[in-house]
């Protein structure tokens, strides 16, 4: 694996931005494509200047022509509040996006990971959730562009694969949580840290009842390059994610127990679409990939935490010079 030339769409984001570090680290050359429109400078700011990184803006809606032997295909909004800011451009960012990177994959015969997502299960009517699942997605709900725009990339995905015999990996990635999570993307892990952290109310939807499966970033990447440097013949899709399972409310009343904060738990209606369980089979990752988290929530929410914390101190330090 060492020495390859990598692009990563989506690389400022959250998950790409690790996902760089980690390929530096290892010897690669890492090509960082992104638009910022949910990615962040501060993100890979670090990572500039090092000979074997570079950045690109750039949006995949918009054929790209480099020379690469690995595409990781991060590049989609992936939290509602910012996928439902522009419906139709996530859905193109997802379509247009694959197809162009599945072009630039066939072009350089460069093998292509596709990072999908477990909101290709819909609110699922089996539980764990398993690969050959085919899921129970509302297709014209204010969810749809992000959950069935990952469909249609996975369908891609695999027509170009048997057409054109591009070398392919789909992962389906589990709720994933750690440092640089955007603090306003209305997931739930920085949700309620940064509610707890700002001493505000804790808001959970529902009653709380709703479960979620929380995977640390790092454990994700692991995870990710694993399945890139399989052989040709594990395409995937295969679950990524941490099986160990929590309701809504759980994770509030630990967030409150580590934060020290005393915030209280409100309570809203349930949004649209909203599923109610969410937890991987892995036992497809354990065999093929020799892979399983190792991180538990507590100890990686502590990193998460404290991350929040140094972020939010900053930017008050800011505006009081300010």
């Amino acid at each position: 694996m060492s020495g390859k030339r990598i692009l990563i769409t989506g690389g400022a984001g959250f998950i790409g931005s690790h996902l760089s570090e980690r390929l530096l680290a290892e010897g690669n050359e890492v090509l960082c494509v992104d638009n910022f429109f949910t990615g962040a400078r501060a993100n890979i700011r670090h990572l500039i200047g090092n000979p074997d990184f570079e950045l690109i803006r750039h949006d995949v809606t918009f054929p790209l022509y480099v020379e690469v032997d690995q595409i990781y295909n991060l590049a989609c909004p992936a939290s509602p509040v910012h996928y439902q800011y522009d419906p139709v451009q996530t859905t193109k960012t997802s379509v247009h996006g694959a197809i162009n990177m599945l072009g630039l994959a066939k072009r350089t015969g460069a093998r292509i990971l596709q990072a999908s997502t477990s909101e290709v299960y819909g609110d699922p009517s089996v539980h764990p959730q398993v690969e050959g699942y085919w899921g129970n997605v509302n297709p014209i709900g204010p969810r749809s562009c992000y959950d069935e725009g990952k469909r249609c990339a996975e369908t891609l995905f695999f027509d170009y694969h048997r057409q054109h015999a591009v070398d392919i990996k789909v992962a389906r990635i589990f709720n994933t949580y750690g440092p640089r999570m955007h603090p306003n993307d209305g997931r739930v892990v920085s949700n309620f840290v940064v509610q707890a952290l700002s001493g505000q109310d804790i808001t959970l939807f529902g009653e709380g009842t709703q479960t979620r499966s929380f995977c640390y970033v790092d454990d994700l990447v692991e995870g990710l390059i694993r399945l890139m440097n399989t052989e040709k013949g594990v395409t995937g899709p295969i679950n990524l994610g941490n099986p160990n399972e929590f309701t809504i409310r759980q994770l509030a009343e630990l967030v409150v127990e580590m934060t020290g904060t005393g915030s209280k738990l409100v309570f809203r209606p349930l949004p649209t679409d909203d599923p109610r369980q969410r937890q991987p089979d892995i036992s497809l990752a354990k065999a093929e990939l020799g892979w399983e988290p190792t991180a538990q929530l507590r100890e990686g929410l502590g990193k998460t935490i404290a991350y929040f914390d140094r972020l939010l101190k900053e930017e008050g330090a800011v505006g009081q010079s300010a």
